[in-house]
């Protein structure tokens, strides 16, 4: 599969007159699905989508519930639902009531989970350090910035 570079260098697509912001819209699109991809295929026993809930959930102070988790992961209950199912069916989470509501479900993560985690994290480092090599602190610094004010002014639309 060609990357963009190579895409826009052939002229196969043509970018003139085309809002900036658009184009950026448009490559944290395509960068996320081959982000996507490529984590896919590295965890080989689970998703992207369910390692990145994982990574939610360790985030948090007190284990979530799934409403929270879905704010946080930008995602609906429903599709967060779905995720949690698959990662329970596999042993890496599981659910308990919280302690003082019995109708809110808590998701904690297993001792698996952290076993594969442990086992993962060399090479997640491995892979994020590429994926930012030869980009300046400054310059990531910006990105983060700039994608936060997009997601406040996305709660707006």
């Amino acid at each position: 599969m060609r990357n963009l570079n190579e895409i826009v260098n052939t002229g196969v697509m043509n970018f003139e007159g085309i809002d900036a912001s658009l184009f950026l819209l448009g490559l944290l699109s395509a960068f996320d699905n081959r982000y996507q991809a490529k984590a896919d295929n590295f965890f080989e026993e689970i998703s992207w989508k369910q390692f990145f809930a994982i990574i939610c959930i360790n985030l948090c102070k007190e284990s979530p519930t799934i409403k929270e988790l879905a704010e946080i992961m930008g995602s609906s209950h429903q599709n967060v639902k779905q995720i949690l199912n698959k990662l329970e069916d596999k042993g890496f989470v599981r659910t308990i009531s919280d302690e003082k509501d019995k109708r809110k479900q808590r998701i904690m993560i297993t001792e698996k989970t952290r076993a594969f985690c442990e086992e993962h994290e060399e090479g997640s480092q491995r892979i994020v350090k590429k994926i930012f090599e030869g980009i300046d602190t400054n310059d990531i610094g910006i990105a983060i910035r700039t994608i936060m004010q997009m997601e406040r002014n996305l709660e707006e639309v």
